[in-house]
């Protein structure tokens, strides 16, 4: 029989302490009794009162219920769900300060995880901070106690959906339509199995695919059919895995799309994966020219391409580009992309670049500089089988400092200095870090 785990008790009583730092995930951090607290709600400098969330054998979390002593860095919370939504953990920061904390996030990475140091520092690219997100996924519940269907992002640390009216962060089309959608659901016959709504704002108009568990009866259609024509929102059925997304109306809905720099316009499906922040994903690919330096001699490997958000725009500097992408459907249109846009110096390729033994003819091509956009988890395996004996240049664009810090390692025991580096505020009130950092032959 499995052992139950044992929960310890958590101290019944407030106790008062001082913060002395902040982690990466945003919370104070402060040491008493020989063990380290991590405590939300709490700042750097600040004096608080808080209770005990949990205890652990070498470490315990905490809230501050109270602030005795404010930060100078603490603001007023701009959305009036902060706390209880886990959308967003820094509200209460200002946003110089997260900002900084970003940035020494990403250099304690690379000291710490890669034992590298960038020659220089870049400049943050920062943009606006309230209504920036254009891209997210909204969770769905009916919960007949709380009056219906609950919308929104989880309950911070908890998988139940957050109850709100509003979202700040949310591009306002969407954000300034909670209630609405809450209603919207709750009045359907299919409530208690609309699992999620997925978000896409393009310059042209906005989606919102609903994951249906089952199909919908013919006065839930009519109910939606109506919510559409009346807001002017383009609504998309999921009934299964993400290949069965289909619009539901306009029956044939013009394309997402959205300007990008060099006068390039990227078309893209609802359900694409695209870039969150449209201010902050300009200024990343106008960084990505400047650092890169192209001009009509060079050509490009560019791995993990997904849409062409980069090679479009860079493929007006440079001679030619390799672009290549795990996911075939995002090659299909980055290629109708291309065309639509009249861009003829590019070839894509779909190829799975976390494969060990991976075949393929572009992986012998004479490359001069090479750019870099894998998820999460990194690039060291195609880093690692790569011959990057003739690179001259790399860029890595990064969501997570620590696989950056691990390849920039990697990179620098195969003959490259870590030149430049700095974030991008892609997710203003959040501990997310977005980076970019520059390699150059040694």
């Amino acid at each position: 029989m499995p052992r139950r785990r044992k929960h310890n008790p958590l101290p019944p009583d407030l106790v008062e302490i001082q913060i002395e730092d902040l982690s990466h995930e945003g919370r104070g951090i402060a040491h008493l009794e020989g063990k380290t607290l991590f405590i939300d709600n709490a700042l750097p400098g600040e004096t608080v009162r808080f209770r005990y969330t949990a205890v652990h054998g070498r470490f315990d979390e905490g809230e501050a219920v109270e602030i005795l002593q404010a930060s100078e860095q603490r603001v007023t919370p701009g959305c009036e769900h902060f706390g209880l939504c886990g959308g967003c953990s820094l509200q209460h920061l200002t946003p110089q300060a997260q900002i900084a904390l970003k940035q020494k996030t990403l250099l304690e990475q690379f000291e710490h995880v890669g034992h590298v140091t960038p020659e220089q520092v870049l400049p943050p690219l920062t943009g606006p901070v309230w209504g920036y997100r254009h891209k997210a996924r909204l969770g769905a519940k009916y919960v007949p106690k709380k009056g219906g269907v609950l919308v929104g992002f989880r309950e911070k640390r908890s998988p139940y959906v957050a109850e709100l009216q509003s979202c700040v962060v949310l591009h306002e089309v969407v954000g300034q339509r909670i209630s609405a959608l809450r209603d919207l659901l709750s009045g359907l016959e299919a409530r208690h199995r609309i699992a999620q709504i997925e978000v896409a704002v393009g310059d042209n108009h906005t989606a919102l695919i609903l994951r249906n568990l089952d199909p919908l009866s013919s006065a839930d259609q009519e109910i939606l059919l109506a919510f559409a024509q009346d807001t002017g929102l383009h609504l998309y059925l999921q009934p299964g895995g993400p290949k069965t997304v289909a619009p539901f109306y306009p029956e044939s809905p013009e394309a997402l799309h959205y300007l990008l720099p060099q006068d390039i316009t990227l078309r893209f499906q609802p359900n694409d994966f695209t870039q969150v922040n449209p201010a902050i994903n300009q200024k990343m690919i106008q960084r990505a020219i400047d650092l890169l330096a192209l001009n009509n001699t060079d050509h490009l490997l560019e791995l993990f391409c997904g849409l062409g958000n980069f090679s479009l725009p860079l493929a007006t500097q440079a001679g030619r580009i390799m672009a290549v992408e795990g996911e075939a459907s995002l090659v299909e249109r980055a290629w109708q992309n291309a065309r639509e846009n009249g861009v003829e110096n590019i070839q894509y390729a779909v190829a799975n670049l976390m494969e060990e033994k991976l075949e393929a003819d572009w992986l012998t091509g004479d490359y001069n500089k090479l750019l870099l956009d894998p998820p999460r988890s990194g690039a060291i395996e195609i880093i690692q089988r790569l011959d990057v004996s003739k690179i001259e240049r790399i860029l890595y664009i990064s969501c997570n400092p620590s696989t950056l810090a691990r390849d920039a390692g990697e990179l620098v025991q195969r003959g490259f200095t870590l030149k430049q580096a700095g974030i991008m505020d892609m997710f203003p009130h959040t501990t997310h870090v977005e980076s970019i950092a520059l390699f150059e032959r040694s």
